[in-house]
């Protein structure tokens, strides 16, 4: 790999972020709002200088994503502006789920926690915190539903204006989630990667408009870390032996796995080997298929699934997802509609958590995967569940009823729990 330098000094404070790097060719250039390389077009992230941190300091943050600051692109200021304050959602010991599925020591990290209820509030909120630093006024982006709650109410909060778009055919809870924090709401015709697309033009036209996916992405990608940081954390700072993780553009995926890696180099947790696996619905599995056909590139396909907050076409992290994937030893699984279904009613009966679509992605994934003995049954594993049930109700509507419509006796509740 060819590593050279365009790191001209730039007044930005933006942490211990010190430039963007190309991950494909490593060419290195100063903090912007950029997002291609300028040498070979490759996706660019964050690259830092990071400074001594320790547990004692990390535990004396906030309890918030905002505990790591000096881990992430945000200005040191960022704590004084008003923002949603995500993270540090719980991690939950999940042993009746681990009993329905076979496997000695079962954690579930709850996501559903975050001000919107979905992990994109964290993502968001270092984007928002970047954007400013960068000279932007609206917040935008292209989104399958959650990225637009977060955007929608993080720029509400901040008192910023709002930008956006969605596939026209989103579940109804989401589009009401977004509309009501007041900004600008567009339903466009198309999948998510013809929204995708509009939002480029658009973030190419409009100098003040952040889409936090498409011009400030690499910062916004950094996000993510802070689920990798808080598992490891909770978990008393250790890194789990496997953990299972939907995949939608594949971002997520790879920044927990960059999490741990960044935790292992600061010394922070101990290095020992761990497996990634990836979660994909079949009616959107791009990664899924080329993991399982053994190849390096992902074949694009049209969405059809009630996954839609994982129907993403051509995800833009997908090679990224099979590097890592591969790279730990995990694998990437698909299910079908009817086997998420399965997933949220499980998770829900078993603890109480009722996920959205993706975590029943999740789930369900995991229990193919422990079947298929990919996934260690002895080995502690990580679940993240990283969107609300509420959001998608639809899902699970038609099954999930009353028991029964009785009088108002005690006779006929008793007849009723006979029934059962």
């Amino acid at each position: 790999m060819t590593l050279t330098a365009d790191t001209t000094a730039t007044s930005y404070d933006l942490g211990s972020a010190r430039a963007l790097s190309c991950r494909e060719c490593g060419h290195q250039s100063a903090l912007a709002a950029e997002f291609a390389c300028s040498q070979c077009f490759g996706p660019l992230e964050i690259a830092y200088d990071f400074p001594k941190v320790t547990r004692e300091s990390i535990e004396a943050g906030p309890k918030s994503i905002w505990r790591y600051q000096d881990l992430l692109p945000v200005p040191s200021d960022v704590r004084e502006h008003a923002n949603t304050e995500p993270g540090f959602t719980r991690l939950i010991q999940a042993d009746r789920l681990a009993a329905e599925l076979g496997v000695r020591k079962l954690w579930i990290k709850d996501d559903t926690g975050n001000p919107t209820h979905s992990f994109k509030d964290r993502v968001v909120a270092v984007a928002l915190a970047a954007a400013r630093e960068l000279g932007f006024s609206v917040l935008c982006c292209p989104s399958t539903g959650n990225l637009a709650n977060a955007v929608a109410a993080a720029a509400a909060r901040a008192g910023w204006d709002s930008v956006v778009l969605i596939p026209s055919n989103l579940e109804q809870a989401k589009i009401t989630t977004t509309a009501v924090y007041g900004g600008t709401l567009l339903a466009v015709d198309g999948n998510y990667d013809d929204v995708n697309r509009l939002a480029t033009e658009l973030a190419a036209e409009h100098e003040d408009w952040a889409f936090v996916n498409v011009n400030v992405r690499p910062y916004y990608a950094e996000g993510s870390k802070t689920l990798g940081y808080e598992v490891a954390e909770q978990l008393g700072w250790r890194l789990p032996d496997q953990i299972v993780i939907p995949v939608a553009s594949g971002s997520q995926l790879t920044k927990v796995d960059k999490g741990f890696g960044e935790f292992v180099k600061l010394g922070l947790v101990e290095d020992k080997p761990y497996k990634i696996f990836g979660a994909q619905a079949s009616g959107c599995s791009p990664v899924a298929t080329a993991f399982e056909a053994g190849v390096d590139f992902i074949q694009p396909v049209k969405p059809d699934t009630i996954a839609r907050s994982l129907a993403i076409g051509n995800p833009a992290d997908g090679p990224y997802v099979l590097d890592s994937v591969r790279r730990t030893g995990g694998a990437v699984g698909q299910v079908t509609d009817d086997e998420v279904r399965e997933g949220i009613t499980l998770l829900a009966r078993t603890e109480g958590v009722f996920a959205e679509t993706a975590g029943g992605v999740t789930v369900a994934t995991a229990r193919k995967l422990i079947e298929a003995g990919l996934i260690d049954r002895d080995a502690e594993t990580v679940l993240l569940i990283t969107g609300d049930g509420l959001k998608t109700l639809d899902a699970v509507s038609d099954t999930a009823r009353p028991t029964a419509t009785v009088p108002a006796t005690s006779a006929a509740v008793a007849e009723a729990l006979e029934g059962r």
